[in-house]
């Protein structure tokens, strides 16, 4: 490569890349970036003639977007009795029945137990995986647990004071009643960015009220929604710019603590 070679003159245009990506018509992806709207890799974009390629990050807004058509991003409402394991070595059910329809080679974003239903993600991007399933980057998750006695105030205030376990204190970051679910059973809400093993059931287990039924709604930005048990869709757009978005500024922030540390 010349001394004067200039990398921007590589790739495809701007504009031709987002309308792949169906973010808008190349004509409105024009008026974009024209308007200064369109951030490459940290930087505002106001010339037509930029190229770049499915690697370089990519923002409308502030929220980011994804050039790269072979990734693919899906939410699964996981039934009971499906195992978080696209291949399970004991025979059990597992997540293979809902991706064997894809060709892409899928993996699932961290884990939801056999017995616990609810919002989990599968992709084939694996840095968005590593970021979304690692606690440190604090990506919270909201459960709704249908639990065994009537639960107080106090208890409320203990899960988001903290208990200790036996594999350490935890606290939620939320907690709170959203209703009863005859005389002597109720539906707790709880949020925690922890992704440590049953840990929703362990909390509520050692606060004297074991889960009867959990069920995850919500994953960062995600939400469950009217999606029903063991169906599967693609995210939306504006799902993925929400996910992308995080994923990318927890990747800046951990390279600014490398960097002062």
């Amino acid at each position: 490569m010349s001394a004067d070679h200039d990398p921007a003159e590589d790739g495809v245009r701007l504009q031709k890349l987002m309308a792949a990506a169906g973010v808008a018509s190349r004509r409105v992806s024009e008026n974009l970036i024209e308007a200064g709207r369109v951030e490459v890799n940290g930087e505002v974009v106001t010339e037509l003639g930029r190229r770049v390629r499915e690697s370089d990050l990519v923002s409308v807004d502030g929220v980011a977007i994804q050039l790269d058509t072979s990734r693919r991003y899906l939410m699964l409402n996981k039934p009971v009795g499906i195992v978080s394991s696209l291949q399970d070595d004991r025979g059990r059910p597992d997540l293979q029945r809902f991706v064997s329809r894809y060709q892409e080679r899928l993996f699932n974003v961290g884990r939801l137990d056999a017995q616990t239903s609810g919002l989990l993600i599968l992709t084939n991007d694996g840095e968005l995986a590593h970021v979304l399933a690692h606690p440190s980057f604090g990506v919270m998750k909201t459960y709704i647990a249908k639990v065994d006695g009537r639960v107080s105030a106090q208890t409320i205030a203990k899960l988001t004071a903290g208990i200790e376990l036996e594999d350490g204190p935890i606290a939620a970051d939320k907690a709170r009643i959203v209703g009863q679910a005859g005389a002597a059973q109720t539906m707790v809400e709880i949020t925690l960015h922890s992704g440590r093993n049953r840990i929703v059931r362990r909390m509520l287990e050692a606060v004297g009220h074991p889960v009867i039924d959990l069920v995850r709604r919500q994953f960062g930005p995600l939400h469950l929604g009217t999606l029903a048990a063991g169906e599967i869709r693609d995210l939306t757009k504006v799902e993925l710019g929400a996910l992308l978005t995080i994923s990318r500024e927890a990747d800046r922030t951990a390279a600014t603590e490398t960097e002062e540390g």
